[in-house]
């Protein structure tokens, strides 16, 4: 049994998108529930073996994978998880930081319900947005990654996430008109 494994991996390797899809095919299901038992949220997980999976595909010629595809695939669902449970925790502390700054203030009421919307506005004009551009923006502004490890991560150049970023920021400032002078990106 782990010889099919073995032999699928190299033949992805070779460019055999069958041999890809068996593997897919046979471990998605599987990694996506391991993920979402740390995550406990099956979107998130399914996102995480999707992108894992894209970027096996994308990196199949440098993976070497000596013993076990198993024990691989598993292993970068968890790394993968992980990483992905750490930048929510960041992006929890901060929301959290910048609701408890606001809370001495007396605006803080209007200041959470405008914050709340400003939000939904962004995540929606996000949404609109070409996929590469809104995962860039993302990338960027939501996980802390710098220009150059987005372009790594992403297979672009660095001048592309630049230009990515602007034309993001461009349509933000467009959509968000009232909001951008008090904010700032």
């Amino acid at each position: 049994m782990a010889l099919k494994w073995i032999d699928s991996q190299r033949k992805t390797r070779n460019d055999d998108i069958a041999a890809f899809e068996m593997l897919f095919r046979e471990y998605y299901p599987l990694l996506v529930r391991y993920s979402c038992g740390f995550t406990g949220d099956f979107d998130a997980a399914e996102e995480i073996v999707q992108d894992f999976f894209y970027n096996y595909w994308k990196n199949r010629k440098e993976i070497d994978i000596k013993y076990s595809v198993k024990s691989y695939f598993y292993r970068s669902i968890r790394n993968n998880t992980l990483k992905y449970l750490e930048s929510l925790a960041v992006r929890r502390r901060y929301a959290a930081k910048v609701i408890d700054g606001a809370k001495d203030s007396p605006e803080f009421d209007q200041n959470h319900i405008e914050l709340s919307e400003l939000n939904e506005l962004i995540e929606d004009v996000l949404d609109e947005m070409p996929e590469r551009c809104s995962t860039i923006f993302r990338m960027s502004r939501f996980g802390g990654l710098k220009y150059e490890e987005i372009a790594s991560e992403l297979s672009v150049s660095v001048k592309t996430v630049e230009a990515n970023i602007g034309k993001a920021l461009k349509v933000l400032r467009e959509k968000l008109g009232k909001y951008y002078d008090s904010v700032s990106m």
